[in-house]
């Protein structure tokens, strides 16, 4: 009988935790990230699994990694999450663009691929608190470079039991990120703005998760954090599904063999996304390649490239914000599982990211990262990508898929790889309509993102979606501005405490 699966700090200072209790935390204790104490492998042939709907394959993959939930328990998870909010029955469809394939993870109610996972959490949180007899009011505490926020307000509104607070860099979204969030409505919900970059604001929530005279004070409130990020296990095993979705629509299309391996393009920031790819790769999911592509911000790329990773350099604010990430803090699992999972390399690594700004692998790393290949598109490669797709196409995919797309044409140049590939499509276009609509031509130079949306529309012959239709008629509900160094204070205002 295989051993169960619990959940451990990457940092060595917790393990033997249950799903549950895991979710319910977010983070370690030691400031690491928890992870499975070993990677489920698949148990059905893929064939067998080609016949499921999405809802069915969620609930087989989560049932491997989150052992303490019943079967009934997760189903009603799995059924709330993905039902009508989703504008597709497929929740996650496969599209074939000319020789190219999209995975569009934008069907969601806030045309993202966060809402994949920001649908389920919010019932993975709340029965974790049943089953762990919590008994404390939960507060979300998220940062976001620009979809997180608006996944994880949409998922968590007026869910009983929990509050939600979201940072995002004020000028660091697209006008229309920016806008799904401070217009939304919800009682439990409080949206910041930060003077200050993502990186800002996700440092911040961490130092506050932190903070144990804090976390003391929130705890005599009857108050207790937790987190919507992708630090968090609930958020990222949720993310495995699609990849086997992904798969299996391939094959049950008839457009690969049965086992025949895939690449995965993945457009990165925090590194959650292709994380769960690899975890998908570790599964039994034939994936061969998994490529990292980045923006101007290519950290990750210079990473996979080197060894070194370094975060001590210029900060480049582009037209895919969603990516534009100096600090990738999911990397720590892929660290973990690089180095055997040693913990105290991990840590060490970890603490020279803290005071240097940097830390370099060894060459055993290095060597395990063989299944990785970085790379990364300037701004005129990604508006280029969107150009040269739609005159083709006329498919219209969003400044982060672009990026995606054009690093998986420069591979495929100098690999000669012809494997398959799956480009994850992890935003509509739609959220970034004054950046793509001046790629596709720059006639639209002078209209505003709102006025765009309805050109996006005529051009694709759809209608708008509803997720964002007048959205700039919209009341703002959400003001409050504040410095990087007054986050903790304008959380206790909120709380009042």
């Amino acid at each position: 009988m295989e051993e169960k699966i619990y959940y451990k700090s990457t940092r060595g200072g917790q393990n033997g935790i249950s799903a549950s209790e895991a979710i319910l935390k977010g983070i370690a204790e030691d400031g690491g990230l928890f992870v499975p104490s070993r990677i489920p492998k698949i148990d059905l042939k893929l064939k067998e699994l080609a016949s499921m709907n999405y809802r069915e394959l969620a609930y087989y993959v989560l049932s491997k990694f989150l052992v303490d939930f019943t079967e009934e328990e997760l189903k009603n998870c799995v059924n709330n999450a993905y039902d009508n909010k989703f504008d597709t029955e497929e929740i996650a469809p496969m599209v074939k663009v000319g020789d190219s394939y999209f995975l569009e993870l934008f069907h969601g109610p806030t045309l993202a691929f966060k809402d994949m996972a920001l649908s389920i959490l919010p019932y993975l949180l709340t029965t974790s608190s049943k089953k762990q007899g919590l008994g404390k009011e939960i507060v979300i505490l998220t940062a976001t470079s620009g979809d997180t926020g608006k996944a994880a307000l949409e998922g968590f509104t007026n869910i009983p039991g929990i509050k939600i607070i979201v940072f995002y860099p004020e000028e660091g979204v697209s006008e229309i990120q920016k806008m799904q969030m401070i217009t939304h409505k919800g009682n439990n919900t409080h949206v910041i703005g930060i003077k200050g970059n993502f990186d800002d604001a996700q440092s911040g929530v961490k130092r506050i998760f932190r903070d144990e005279e804090f976390l003391k004070t929130l705890e005599e409130n009857n108050y207790v954090f937790s987190s919507a990020n992708s630090i968090n296990i609930g958020r990222l095993v949720p993310q495995v599904v699609y990849y086997f979705y992904a798969y299996l629509k391939l094959y049950s299309k008839g457009e690969i063999a049965e086992d025949e391996s895939i690449n995965v393009v993945v457009p990165t920031g925090n590194f959650g996304n292709i994380l769960a790819a690899y975890y998908a790769k570790e599964m039994g999911l034939p994936i061969n390649k998994l490529i990292c592509a980045s923006n101007d911000n290519k950290v990750l790329y210079d990473f996979i490239s080197t060894g070194v990773y370094d975060k001590g350099r210029e900060f480049y604010t582009t037209i895919s914000p969603s990516m534009d990430i100096l600090i990738s803090s999911n990397l720590e699992r892929l660290l973990y599982a690089l180095s055997g999972e040693d913990s105290k390399m991990v840590k060490e690594l970890m603490d020279s990211l803290d005071s240097n700004g940097s830390y370099k692998i060894n060459d055993a790393m290095r060597s395990n990262l063989k299944d990785f290949f970085g790379g990364y598109a300037s701004e005129e490669e990604t508006k280029k990508a969107i150009s040269d797709l739609y005159n083709k196409d006329k498919y219209i995919m969003d400044t982060h898929t672009a990026v995606a797309y054009s690093v998986n044409e420069r591979y495929v140049k100098v690999s000669e790889d012809n494997t398959k590939a799956v480009v994850v499509s992890t935003a509509s276009p739609y959220k970034f309509t004054y950046a793509v609509m001046n790629s596709i031509d720059n006639k639209y130079a002078d209209y505003n993102d709102f006025q765009l949306v309805k050109e996006m529309s005529s051009l694709l012959n759809k209608e708008e979606p509803l997720a964002i239709k007048d959205i700039n008629k919209r009341e703002i509900v959400h003001k409050t501005v504040c410095n990087k160094e007054d986050m903790k204070k304008a959380v206790q205002e909120y709380l009042n405490f």
